[in-house]
């Protein structure tokens, strides 16, 4: 069973990382932040000085300037799950005979993907300028707790239209800012908010299309290996049908790489699905992250000091399903006011 335990916390390592850095990718630069401050503090006497420098220098572009790494890590796992698909997966499945439609339908999925992946990066969120200040500051309402008339951006020294947020890592004030994604290297505003929908959307379906492929193929290897009747003998003397422990054992010793690459867009598709769904559940009720994000922690400190006086936001520009999901394919720009 080494194998399997291998696999096992090969999983675990994996779900870690990716929690982590979805949490990264949305509001967590403070507690990343904090966490390094205090795993200096720990390690700083038994490491050189000038590694901590190196280490320190390394963490700040990472959490508080705009970096591609992760862009560049996204697309180099992407390049390792097609490739493994493309040497192992789709030859052997074609040889069996699985519908080819069905084994192209990933590569139909990439390309989708990466068209918004490209849009996602390039396309302006809705950068708040001295040029459209004035009209963006008549798009949305204040609702007087979360957005406040009186609140001065301190770095780009106006007043802060509602609903939007400075971005530190790409130093420029957002209209309608729902987060800053490391994956793509920008913030998600109200101009491309569609964009990275559809770019969850077809990622999802990529970690899908190409887990369903696998597993199909690897429980028609199974069944074609007999490895459901195997039996073994126990200590009784006795035969004994072997377990789904065994076959997936079995099957890791043969196709190690493939089941590496299934257990790893598995767990990517059932996390991106969660985050998907959390957005478009954003989307019809008129929410952002940072909105969301706000508002439970808002929640949180009233509970925790048991304030009653505490005003508590209640969700303004929410307008039903349908007007708040053609505020995203159209995003609210004009000189309009927000009612």
């Amino acid at each position: 069973m080494d194998f399997l335990i291998l696999f096992l916390i090969y999983l675990a390592v994996c779900i870690s990382c990716m929690v982590v850095a979805i949490k990264f990718s949305r509001q967590s630069q403070e507690c990343f932040a904090r966490i390094s401050h205090h795993v200096t503090q720990v390690i700083g006497p038994v490491i050189p000085q000038w590694l901590q420098i190196v280490v320190q220098s390394v963490l700040h572009r990472l959490i508080r300037q705009r970096s591609s790494f992760f862009l560049v890590l996204h697309l180099v796992l992407e390049v390792a799950v097609y490739g493994e698909y493309s040497w192992e997966v789709f030859p052997y499945s074609l040889e069996l005979g699985f519908r080819r439609n069905i084994l192209l339908l990933p590569y139909i999925l990439v390309l989708g993907k990466m068209y918004f992946f490209y849009l996602c990066c390039t396309k302006d969120p809705g950068t708040i300028s001295p040029s459209n200040h004035k009209q963006l500051l008549k798009v949305y309402m204040y609702d007087g707790t979360l957005y406040q008339q009186s609140h001065i951006c301190p770095t780009c020294k106006f007043a802060k239209p509602a609903r939007s947020k400075h971005c530190r890592m790409c130093n420029r004030c957002i209209h309608r800012f729902d987060h800053h994604c490391v994956w793509v290297n920008n913030c998600i505003g109200a101009l491309n908010m569609r964009y990275f929908l559809l770019y969850l959307v077809t990622l999802s379906g990529m970690a899908a299309a190409v887990g369903t492929v696998t597993v199909r193929y690897l429980v028609q290897v199974a069944l074609m290996s007999n490895l459901h009747q195997a039996v073994y003998v126990n200590a009784d003397g006795e035969y004994v049908p072997v377990g789904i422990l065994y076959i997936v054992q079995k099957l890791f010793l043969t196709f190690p790489r493939i089941l590496f690459m299934l257990g790893f867009t598995l767990l990517i598709f059932f996390l991106l699905a969660g985050y998907t769904v959390f957005h478009f559940y954003l989307v019809i009720t008129n929410q952002t992250s940072n909105e969301w994000y706000k508002h439970k922690n808002s929640c949180q400190c009233h509970m925790d000091n048991s304030r009653l006086d505490k005003p508590t936001w209640g969700n303004v520009y929410h307008r039903g399903i349908i007007t708040n999901v053609k505020e995203i394919i159209s995003p609210k720009t004009e000189q309009k006011k927000f009612r």
